[in-house]
C-alpha cells in the first residue's frame, strides 16, 4: 500500500495495473471498433420481421461498447470519475438512463417504436456527453440553437 494518504485504493490498483501506451491505443480501438460494428449489425436487423427491437439493442450495445472504449485511454476508475465529473454527471446519467430505457422498451416491453424513440433521445444523449469533453462546445452548440429558435 502506499503511504499517499489522499489516494483511494481503487487509484492505487488503477496506478498497480498500467498498461503500455501501444496496449492501450490498441484496447481502445478494437472496443471502439467492435461498438461501431455491433451498431452497424444492428442496422441490418431493421430489414427484419420485427427487427426495430434487434436493431436497438445492437444499437445500444454498440454504444457502450464505444464508451466503455475509452476506460483503455484513461483508466478505468479515471474515466468513471470524468464521467461523473461536475460539468457531466447529468449528461452521464441521462445517457444510462437512455441505455436502459432502450433495452427494456426493446426487449421486456416489445415497443419497437418506443424503442427508437429512446434511441434518439439517447443519440441525444450521448452526443451532449461527448460535447462535455470539448472545451465551450456545449455553449457555442446552445448558442446555435437559440439563434435558430429566436
Amino acid at each position: 500500500m502506499s503511504t499517499n494518504t489522499n489516494q483511494f485504493p481503487t487509484q492505487e490498483l488503477d496506478d498497480a495495473s498500467t498498461l503500455s501506451w501501444s496496449t492501450r491505443i490498441r484496447g481502445f480501438l478494437i472496443c471502439f471498433i467492435i461498438g461501431i460494428l455491433l451498431s452497424f449489425l444492428g442496422s441490418f436487423a431493421l430489414f427484419l420481421h420485427k427487427g426495430l427491437g434487434i436493431f436497438a439493442v445492437f444499437y445500444t450495445l454498440g454504444n457502450i461498447v464505444s464508451m466503455l472504449s475509452t476506460c483503455f485511454l484513461m483508466g478505468p476508475f479515471n474515466q468513471v470519475k470524468k464521467m461523473f465529473a461536475s460539468t457531466r454527471y447529468i449528461a452521464t446519467i441521462l445517457v444510462f438512463i437512455m441505455f436502459v430505457l432502450t433495452i427494456i422498451a426493446a426487449t421486456v416491453w416489445h415497443k419497437p417504436l418506443l424503442a427508437l424513440l429512446f434511441i434518439i433521445f439517447q443519440s441525444i444523449a450521448m452526443t451532449w456527453y461527448s460535447l462535455s469533453y470539448i472545451p465551450y462546445a456545449r455553449d457555442a452548440v446552445k448558442k446555435t440553437v437559440m439563434t435558430c429558435v429566436v
